[in-house]
């Protein structure tokens, strides 16, 4: 039996979750809402830059997602800079009656002890009170701070620190809104932008943080978090636009959950856009980009992920992979008990149903049966 769903949201992650929700024979797509006013009446099919015409057109906002009556709708409308109008949107779509997957807003994969007990108790209250279910998830913060970590966590006999780690070149990223705006890049180096003002690196990744420490069993006294910059050496031009002489052009930043004076639990992030910049920070594992999840214990581990897509580098492949992780989530999530969920109270989330073969496979095989049969 397909699952009834609609997307909120056709940006970087939602335009990617939406060609998977068209394609995937477990979906069918009854909606799309958009809000940008060029994108309104556009057929999904256009949206997903998919060559087919799917007969469901974009509409304005969630008036029209709400009426088509999905059973689940994967809201990846931008929730860093909006988390207010996130946060209602999923409110909303709560008291429908709909479950909701998605990408925002962030906090949401583990608010406890980070978002304010109202909000959470109301997400959670008009969850159950509609017998609805809500899962937010990413990449970083997602499952390369939640699943991966933890699941390699769970083959050990000590631990002593996990740290993730996202090491990428952002030069291909063309989302002008989180480079400038969210990361400053392209801004003094001593103006601090919207997530290296004090306190937000710590909100933006204290849910990852504190999830990580409900599953090793830990309290936290405290999460700090720290950052340096690196401006440019010279005027050049990424994807998202131009970056000025003297401008920032990479950052690391790290967030330390402290168990008193050590750092149990430590995300880091190294941002270039050059590869050039700032040498003496960590390397990636494979050119442009990868992820590194790092335990120090009985056993230790240092473990790489490296995304590729034959469609793009490692910012689209990362992003692919956030949209993959939420799309496939929503069948678990349809099933799960009404409520806030997470990677801790969720199933492991399979990937039933996205199995395709490569037509140069299937012609591979097809020569290798003919040699061994003698036909």
């Amino acid at each position: 039996m397909t699952i009834r769903v609609a997307l909120v949201g056709t940006g970087n992650v939602g335009r990617l979750a939406l060609r998977q929700l068209i394609t995937d024979e477990r979906f069918d797509l009854v909606a799309v809402g958009v809000v940008t006013p060029e994108k309104i009446g556009r057929d999904a099919g256009d949206l997903a830059g998919l060559d087919i015409t799917t007969g469901i057109t974009a509409t304005q906002g969630l008036d029209g997602v709400i009426a088509a009556g999905p059973d689940c709708v994967v809201h990846c409308a931008m929730g860093d800079t909006r988390m207010g109008e996130a946060t209602k949107d999923c409110l909303r779509l709560l008291s429908a009656g709909v479950d909701v997957v998605g990408s925002s807003p962030v906090s949401f994969q583990y608010p406890w002890k980070t978002m304010p007990d109202r909000l959470i108790d109301r997400i959670e209250e008009t969850a159950v009170a509609h017998g609805v279910s809500m899962f937010v998830t990413g990449v970083d913060p997602g499952f390369a701070t939640d699943l991966l970590p933890i699941a390699l966590a769970g083959t050990c006999q000590e631990i002593r620190q996990i740290r993730c780690m996202e090491i990428a070149d952002y030069a291909t990223y063309d989302g002008a809104e989180v480079i400038y705006d969210v990361m400053g890049f392209g801004s003094p180096v001593d103006d601090p932008p919207l997530f290296l003002q004090p306190g937000v690196l710590s909100l933006a990744w204290g849910s990852a943080i504190r999830q990580l420490a409900d599953a090793l069993g830990i309290t936290l006294d405290e999460i700090v978090d720290h950052n340096e910059r690196e401006p440019a050496p010279e005027d050049f031009t990424i994807a998202a636009g131009p970056i000025a002489q003297g401008t920032t052009a990479a950052i690391r930043f790290e967030i330390r959950g402290m168990v008193g004076d050590h750092p149990a639990i430590v995300v880091e992030h190294v941002t270039r856009l050059r590869p050039d910049l700032r040498p003496d920070w960590a390397q990636s594992a494979q050119p442009g980009g990868s992820y590194r999840v790092e335990i120090s214990g009985e056993p230790s581990y240092v473990v790489d992920i490296c995304p590729t897509s034959v469609h793009g580098d490692h910012n689209h492949a990362a992003i692919v992979a956030a949209a993959g992780r939420i799309v496939n989530a929503i069948p678990a999530v349809v099933d799960a008990p009404p409520g806030l969920r997470t990677t801790l109270d969720l199933p492991l989330v399979n990937s039933r149903g996205v199995y395709r073969p490569d037509p140069r496979d299937l012609s591979t095989t097809t020569e290798h049966q003919i040699s061994h049969t003698g036909q």
